[in-house]
């Protein structure tokens, strides 16, 4: 890989790895922690990832279970989860915070899959910009000393990376579209 394109190549991998953090906070019927990845608790003043402030486990297929390392972080944790757009509500036992998910609706599952697809989309269209401003970096490269041999096979190689990160967003979206199907 060349050095001159190596930047645009990371960038084209942040996105991607960025779509799959996101298609992990949708959750498919069955519990996942890491729909609580985005969630922030107020931890002595300071916003704090919950996995950082409690024990999360899944007892059951349909539950996520919540147990703080202080019990005084209960009602922070709750409430934190109500502000949230999980649509779920906690309930507690003044120890552990339980999180029941409901089965999902058919029609639930097809906007979710929707929402998959325009996510998928919109990292498509993010790749196309990097491959667009890495072009433009190469034209601007060709009116140096470089050679138009060497500009053409760097787009060529531009093209091909581009290619490989639409097909992985692809796959990503028709997985994430099959688990959520999957009653």
């Amino acid at each position: 890989m060349d050095e001159r394109i190596k930047t645009f190549e990371e960038k084209m991998t942040k996105t991607y790895n960025n779509l799959l953090g996101e298609f992990a906070t949708i959750r498919a019927g069955r519990a996942n922690p890491n729909v609580l990845n985005k969630i922030r608790v107020d931890y002595y003043g300071t916003p704090t990832p919950l996995q950082q402030v409690g024990n999360v486990t899944v007892p059951e297929p349909r539950i996520l279970q919540i147990q703080p390392w202080e019990a005084s972080m209960v009602k922070k944790i709750e409430k934190a989860i109500q502000m949230s757009d999980l649509g779920i509500n906690p309930s507690n036992d003044g120890r552990i915070i339980r999180l029941v998910f409901p089965e999902l609706t058919e029609e639930r599952r097809k906007d979710l899959v929707k929402d998959v697809r325009k996510k998928g989309e919109a990292g498509k269209v993010a790749v196309r910009n990097i491959r667009r401003d890495a072009n433009d970096y190469l034209k601007k490269l060709g009116k140096t000393d470089v050679s138009e041999d060497v500009i053409k096979d760097l787009e060529d190689e531009v093209q091909k990376m581009t290619d490989k990160f639409i097909k992985e967003i692809d796959k990503a979206v028709e997985e994430k579209a099959k688990e959520i199907l999957t009653v």
